[in-house]
C-alpha cells in the first residue's frame, strides 16, 4: 500500500527550493576553492547546511533563500537565536569529526528572491558572525 504524502505542496516547494539553493551554493563555493566536506550536518539543537574546508580552516556555511525582501531579506533571517544553533552544531561537529585544533569561521550564502537560486544572484558573507 502506498503511503499518503502529508506534506503540503507549499512546504514541499520550499524544501525543494531550499535544497536547490544549497546545491547552487555548494557548487559556487567549490568553484571558489572550498572543499565541501558535509551537507546538512544535524545534531540535537542545531544544523549546519554546509561544512567546507578552505585551506586549513573549517567553514560552517548557512544557506538562506527568501522569497522577498519585505521582512529584511535572507541576511536578516539569521537571527541571534539561529546563530547560536549554528554555533552549537559546529561545536558538535568539531567534537565528533575534527582531529585536533583548527581555525573555523561562519559564512552565509544568501539568495533574496524566489527565482534567485542561481550563482549570479549569490551574496557570500564571509565571517558573518562569531562564536561567543
Amino acid at each position: 500500500m502506498k503511503e499518503k504524502d502529508t506534506t503540503s505542496s507549499a512546504a514541499g516547494n520550499r524544501n525543494g527550493r531550499g535544497k536547490q539553493a544549497e546545491e547552487v551554493a555548494a557548487r559556487f563555493l567549490e568553484r571558489h576553492g572550498l572543499q565541501v566536506l558535509e551537507r546538512n550536518f544535524r545534531c540535537r539543537g542545531g544544523e549546519i547546511d554546509l561544512v567546507c574546508r578552505a585551506g586549513k580552516a573549517l567553514v560552517f556555511v548557512e544557506v538562506r533563500l527568501r522569497g522577498t525582501r519585505a521582512f529584511g531579506g535572507a541576511g536578516a533571517s539569521i537571527t541571534p537565536a539561529k546563530q547560536r544553533r549554528i554555533v552549537l552544531a559546529a561545536r558538535h561537529y568539531l567534537a565528533a569529526r575534527a582531529a585536533g585544533e583548527c581555525d573555523c569561521r561562519f559564512d552565509c550564502i544568501l539568495f533574496d528572491d524566489i527565482g534567485s537560486a542561481r550563482e549570479n544572484h549569490i551574496e557570500w558573507v564571509r565571517d558573518a558572525f562569531a562564536a561567543d
